[in-house]
């Protein structure tokens, strides 16, 4: 259904310089260790930090626009909490020096999202562990993941646990992809519930959105499936709830709903992020689990954009929505977030690619775009023009929105500024690649998602 990104592009190419805490600007961090509550929102006296991944992305992303005004604007992002997302084994040891640049006034976000089998109803996003690597999972990235928050314990960190995976085990079991996962979906999430509880951690299990496990008939089997892994790993303290819309693009307050009055709405109660806060917390205490909620307000500035409710990759004409926040004015919902890293691509519109998914060719999907994770400026630009980070009313798109999704938009990523030569942030390699492998000076091609994508940054 909906896809995350797996890869921060263009950071990967500073990585080496936030290895190790020793190398970073150290904040001003807590005095003594952290202890956040089961009963106390963690976001509610603190705010979510910037990481300097993302920053870095945004910051690049500025210097290559020469509108004075919309570069004003991206810098304003940079400054914007947001999840840094550990994807792959290989992001571990930048985790630490990110997370500790971290105020005693800040909480780091983090993504937990690198399950066997990883989005097993998706093509753009699999992830590198195939599916019997359950032993890897535990021991090459979970635990080293939990080693590094013991060692920082002063540190107040929210972590949303494995995007899409158990939300997939209830409507789409049906795919013997999903099937052959199951079992080390359930015993992957429990594990990293089990391992992580730690004093400094609030934990949010991710639950898909109102128009995934918000159908009335979604609603008890979601809730179910989530409680089951919260119970399978002792019932943690750290678990504080669920993760909803990460990634995604349906609005907190609609009514009507983006597709209320489609003649299969009466089916679904929960048509905005609020109603499905208060019909699946219903659920989730039913279900014996905690149902506080962290809602994915990154990308949902602008609603009637999409063709249909499943749409997920590169929405056309979206733009950045609330800026994160406690002040959600529901009780269950304890902050608005930005999880999803506004720019990075969903997925690559190449019908060629190896990792293609039909939904990133669909009519209401920005084209051309990259490779999931691979850094999207155009996409980025449009953001900031639809953006909305005050939430105030809720724009609503006519077609064409600004972006567009024919093949007479902004050039490619993977357009060349010359022969032989590929533009920033264009591709230079991948599997079935024949274009360009050399960058225009001063970039390098750097591997974005191997062995699918390079990128010039």
């Amino acid at each position: 259904m909906q896809l995350t990104p797996t890869f921060l592009a263009l950071s990967l190419a500073i990585s080496s310089a936030f290895a190790a805490p020793s190398s970073l600007h150290q904040r001003a961090l807590c005095s003594s260790a952290v202890k956040i509550t089961q009963s106390e929102n963690p976001f509610a006296t603190r705010k979510l930090h910037a990481n300097a991944k993302y920053r870095a992305e945004v910051e690049a992303a500025a210097a290559a626009i020469t509108d004075a005004s919309l570069k004003t604007k991206a810098l304003q992002i940079a400054d914007i909490g947001s999840f840094l997302w550990l994807d792959t084994i290989s992001t571990i040891p930048t985790f630490e020096g990110y997370l500790n640049q971290t105020d005693c006034s800040e909480i780091f976000g983090v993504v937990i999202y690198d399950l066997p089998g990883r989005d097993c109803a998706a093509k753009a996003s699999n992830g590198e562990l195939p599916t019997g690597s359950l032993a890897r999972y535990k021991t090459e990235y979970i635990d080293p993941i939990a080693k590094i928050i013991k060692a920082n314990p002063n540190i107040a960190i929210a972590a949303v646990i494995e995007p899409d995976s158990l939300p997939n085990l209830v409507t789409n079991d049906d795919l013997a992809t999903c099937q052959n996962a199951a079992s080390e979906y359930r015993d992957g999430v429990a594990y990293a519930l089990k391992t992580l509880n730690l004093p400094n951690v609030a934990m949010y299990v991710d639950a898909g959105h109102g128009g995934w496990l918000g159908w009335n008939d979604n609603l008890a089997p979601g809730a179910a499936e989530l409680a089951s892994a919260y119970k399978a790993a002792g019932s943690p303290a750290g678990v504080h709830g669920v993760s909803s819309n990460v990634a995604g693009w349906n609005a907190w307050i609609k009514n009507p709903g983006e597709f209320e009055n489609t003649p299969d709405g009466k089916y679904n109660k929960a048509q905005d992020e609020e109603r499905y806060v208060e019909n699946f917390g219903a659920a989730l205490a039913t279900a014996g689990m905690p149902n506080h909620f962290i809602v994915d307000t990154g990308r949902n500035a602008v609603q009637g954009l999409r063709l249909e409710w499943g749409d997920w990759c590169n929405v056309n004409g979206a733009g950045f929505g609330r800026r994160p926040t406690a002040e959600t004015g529901n009780a269950l919902a304890d902050a608005f977030v930005w999880v999803k890293p506004g720019g990075e691509s969903d997925g690559t519109s190449d019908s060629s690619a190896t990792r293609y998914d039909s939904f990133c060719g669909k009519e209401d999907a920005f084209k051309p775009s990259p490779e999931a994770g691979a850094w999207h400026q155009k996409y980025f630009e449009m953001l900031l023009k639809n953006a909305n980070l005050d939430g105030t009313g809720t724009p609503t798109s006519s077609v064409p929105p600004t972006g567009t999704a024919t093949s007479s938009s902004a050039p490619s990523s993977t357009t060349s500024s010359s022969a032989g030569t590929a533009a920033h942030y264009g591709q230079c390699g991948g599997t079935g690649w024949t274009g360009p492998t050399k960058c225009e000076s001063p970039y390098t091609c750097t591997v974005v998602s191997a062995p699918y994508y390079s990128q010039c940054l």
